[in-house]
């Protein structure tokens, strides 16, 4: 295989699994957030905040990954 498709290849693989590793995380988080407002509706203002906090932090996550793709997609010529 010559050596842009590899790129191609692995910037796909890169993007694919950082999504697939983020969207798991997320939807994790929002599950057992929701399953703690249920059990404590008088904090859910707390568990909120830190639910939107965690979330940013998992979607950088995604934004790394998208950026190493960018990097790998740069070598192609």
């Amino acid at each position: 295989m010559e050596a842009s498709v590899m790129a191609l290849i692995s910037a796909a693989i890169a993007i694919g699994l950082g999504t697939i590793g983020t969207g798991l995380g997320q939807g994790n988080a929002i599950s057992k957030a929701m399953e703690a407002i249920g059990r404590n509706p008088e904090a859910s203002s707390t568990i909120r905040t830190t639910l939107l906090i965690g979330l940013a932090f998992i979607e950088s996550l995604c934004i790394y990954a998208l950026v190493i793709s960018f990097m790998i997609m740069g070598h192609v010529k």
